[in-house]
């Protein structure tokens, strides 16, 4: 009972004593060019080195070429900036804001200069290269829950007690490095030493910290811009700092004192506003625009948004007509297949364009269509025995991610086309060195869906979704700048009505399996919420499109 047995990815399973620290089993550097390990999967479960096994186990040391290593690489390197401009500007407060290109982007509030003045960024970047020379340890301390508290008030660190208030855990861990600290939200890498392929964008009015990707962890490609985006996000920041709710604190502060029902009704009609004044583009275009094409990736609220706007565009006279590429999908044995060998339905080889485009152009020229339909048991497409035809005041509303694509709809006069970019971009942090992932906001809002209407389980969710994020990459986010307009359908409250229904499906994946660690990351993510119950959703809101309940009918 002294023992334990390791089984480690090099070799046969050995047998330690208990309590043995996994830093003691870091295999020997393979050579000059290795990647150095970061943090370890021990049975599933990523931990920093100072982790101490006390049961049997499985490990496997992780290196930034590898997903849950190179989210350990950003946080560390996160970490590593905020160090660096703690220093240089003691007391002033560096803020995460949200990713931009390959990186996160940041402010610097109330320093002597602008954050994103050129010179500003060069001696944050200094500063931080000199703290990867000196190879600081980064370690992980655990603090009794009054001495937390007592730190970060005594730091004047309070929008990160504030995130205390609303947890009641026995200990808190920290990140020590040097005398600078911060709350730990996961692990970070053992030492600055490790940290140092990053690069420093100045950005105006802030700055960019640009990493490498797991498929290039040793370079750093150049940074790319994305004024559209770069807007959204800015605006919707904005909007969250006019309502005073920009972290999940101050979310928290709303639930617990009752108010978040005046909240909800606020970020509903902010999103009403905007399908609004979408609706008077189109409208300002009457005449010429007769399709309107509705892209953005997975779980971004397409199909709720389009039938939002269909009734905003009737509010103005416009009597738009719903065509679903659904019914448009090839026959399965013409379906191109993904490298694993299983159908890609992400491929716009997936859908017949031909036909589509024929469709397309016949219904604006005002002919009549026998309208198809895809057979999903069969897999294979057959007549609806329906037809279709459009007078002139009528447009037609498209939903699917190939919609901004120019390829998609070549023989439609780009004229007569109206493209509408649509993501749930969150503007909340965690605090203002933590932000909260766009993708994590859709796959949680994705396993409620898949859950209630698909029967999938969490684990066949989060299985499939690396699949789902390599067509986005693929077939949607290229042609983000082929959008007219852009619409951000992040709900500021969502997260506190998603966590209740989803937590009990994180808990529905265990330790042998793969997705572990990401159940376990996303649980952990959660418990900086207090719940809210979806009851307090409208009925028209597209979270109803996740969680059920809408009014209009999918």
């Amino acid at each position: 009972m002294n023992q334990i047995q390791v089984g480690l990815d090099d070799g046969k399973p050995g047998y330690y004593p208990v309590d043995t620290p996994l830093q003691s089993l870091l295999p020997a550097p393979r050579g000059a060019g290795a990647l150095p390990c970061l943090c370890a999967l021990v049975n599933n479960n990523v931990v920093s080195f100072s982790y101490r096994l006390r049961i049997n186990c499985r490990v496997r040391f992780l290196t930034a070429a590898d997903s849950q290593g190179m989210r350990v690489y950003r946080n560390s390197l996160s970490f590593l900036l905020a160090m660096a401009a703690n220093r240089l500007f003691p007391g002033l407060r560096l803020c995460i804001e949200h990713s931009l290109s390959t990186g996160f982007y940041y402010t610097l509030e109330n320093a002597r200069k602008e954050a994103g003045n050129a010179e500003t960024v060069r001696e944050i970047e200094k500063e931080m290269r000199s703290l990867t020379e000196r190879n600081l340890a980064i370690e992980r301390r655990q603090l009794s829950f009054a001495d937390a508290i007592a730190l970060l008030e005594k730091n004047n660190l309070r929008e990160k007690a504030n995130l205390l208030r609303f947890r009641n855990p026995p200990k808190i861990t920290i990140h020590w490095c040097d005398g600078f600290f911060d709350l730990a939200h996961g692990p970070l890498a053992p030492a600055t030493g490790l940290l140092r392929t990053f690069r420093l964008v100045s950005y105006p009015p802030g700055l960019v910290l640009q990493f490498p990707s797991q498929q290039r962890p040793r370079r750093v490609t150049a940074f790319r811009n994305q004024p559209h985006l770069f807007q959204i996000f800015h605006e919707h920041k904005e909007w969250g700092r006019i309502l005073g709710v920009s972290n999940a604190g101050r979310l928290n502060e709303l639930i617990a004192a009752n108010e978040i029902g005046n909240f909800v009704k606020i970020s509903e009609a902010f999103h009403e506003k905007k399908i609004a004044r979408i609706a008077d583009a189109i409208v300002a275009r009457r005449g010429r625009v007769r399709a309107v094409f509705v892209s953005g990736p997975s779980s971004a609220g397409k199909t709720t948004f389009s039938k939002r706007l269909a009734v905003q565009l009737e509010v103005n006279g416009i009597r738009p007509v719903m065509l679903s590429l659904d019914n448009y999908y090839v026959d399965d044995e013409n379906t191109p297949r993904d490298r694993e060998g299983k159908p890609d339905y992400e491929h716009i080889a997936a859908l017949d364009l031909a036909l589509f485009n024929r469709h397309l152009d016949s219904l604006i020229r005002g002919r009549e269509i026998d309208l198809t339909r895809f057979d999903f048991n069969r897999k294979k497409r057959v007549l609806a025995g329906l037809r279709l035809k459009i007078d002139r005041d009528q447009i037609v509303i498209v939903e699917g991610i190939h919609g901004l694509n120019p390829a998609f709809t070549p023989m439609i006069d780009r004229r007569l086309k109206f493209k509408i970019y649509i993501s749930a971009l969150t503007q909340l942090n965690i605090d203002c060195h933590n932000r909260i992932s766009t993708t994590d906001n859709r796959l949680m809002r994705r396993m409620v869906r898949d859950h209630i209407f698909r029967g999938n389980t969490p684990l066949a969710t989060m299985k499939m979704w690396p699949s789902v994020r390599r067509g986005e990459k693929r077939w949607i986010f290229p042609f983000q700048s082929q959008a007219d307009v852009y619409f951000n359908s992040a709900l500021d409250y969502e997260l506190a009505v998603l966590k209740p229904l989803v937590e009990p499906l994180l808990m529905q994946v265990k330790p042998s399996d793969a997705e572990y660690a990401e159940a376990i990351r996303l649980q952990e993510f959660l418990s900086n919420f207090l719940g809210i119950t979806k009851y307090e959703v409208p009925f028209t809101s597209i979270l109803r499109e996740f969680i059920g309940a809408s009014s209009f009918k999918y």
